[in-house]
């Protein structure tokens, strides 16, 4: 191994080596990790690399964000809805945050310039039109999402969406693009993750923190409602 040294803080993501499957201890290679920041906490690092490395894919990759893009994202308060909605910012977009009546005021504080309350309001139906849309729901019928684009629009989901994943092409008219991301983790999208909650553009927001021994609670919390951001399971002496 060339590029850490024994002691140093890492975070990674271990989707492409078998997982890690909730373990003190885990082994891949090299390029799997990128160095913690040092104003970056465990918990806060462990809540990052899959959900923020898929928003900033979708977001810079397959979305081609562009400064001054009018970007909506579905499911903003969530796991990697938080990360969207600031790594868009960060990338010049302006953005508006789709998410339930509970976290309108976090979203809000995330930095997105206009929130959007579905329980009391349609994105759909109003006349607001989109140069990018980052879904991380999936629940609507395409003609929804693409009504809602503007000419040369790009409609990304990141959730399973077999409409765009496997007929995207078919709704690819007008100039206007749909289609579904596959996530690859990378440790250069890793680095620049570390970047960016380094300097501040991005700062990981933590639902709850569980201990290991606790990690069917969590689960069970994760699947019963809608955690605001992510649910990080602690390991050892605190450490994510």
């Amino acid at each position: 191994m060339t590029g850490f040294k024994p002691g140093d803080a890492v975070y990674g993501d271990t989707g492409a080596h078998g997982f890690g499957a909730y373990a003190e201890y885990v082994s891949a290679p090299e390029t799997a990790w990128a160095s913690i920041p040092a104003s970056v906490t465990f918990e806060q690092a462990a809540a990052a690399p899959q959900a923020a490395v898929v928003a900033l894919q979708g977001l810079r990759d397959k979305g081609q964000i562009q400064p001054g893009d009018q970007v909506l994202i579905i499911g903003a308060s969530g796991g990697i809805g938080t990360f969207a909605v600031q790594i868009a910012k960060a990338l010049g977009g302006e953005v508006t945050g789709v998410c339930g009546a509970g976290g309108v005021e976090m979203v809000r504080g995330l930095g997105a310039d206009h929130v959007v309350d579905y329980t009391r309001e349609d994105f759909a139906a109003g006349d607001a039109c989109y140069d990018l849309i980052f879904d991380i729901v999936a629940n609507r019928p395409m003609r929804d999402y693409m009504r809602a684009l503007r000419p040369g629009g790009r409609y990304v989901a990141c959730a399973f969406n077999p409409a765009s994943l496997f007929f995207g092409p078919l709704f690819s008219r007008g100039g206007k693009s749909a289609g579904s991301l596959v996530h690859r983790p990378n440790r250069d999208d890793l680095v620049t993750v570390a970047e960016m909650m380094a300097d501040g553009r991005v700062a990981p927001v933590i639902d709850r923190c569980y201990p290991l021994e606790g990690a069917s609670d969590a689960l069970r919390y994760y699947d019963d409602g809608h955690p605001r951001g992510k649910v990080v399971i602690t390991v050892g002496n605190g450490g994510g």
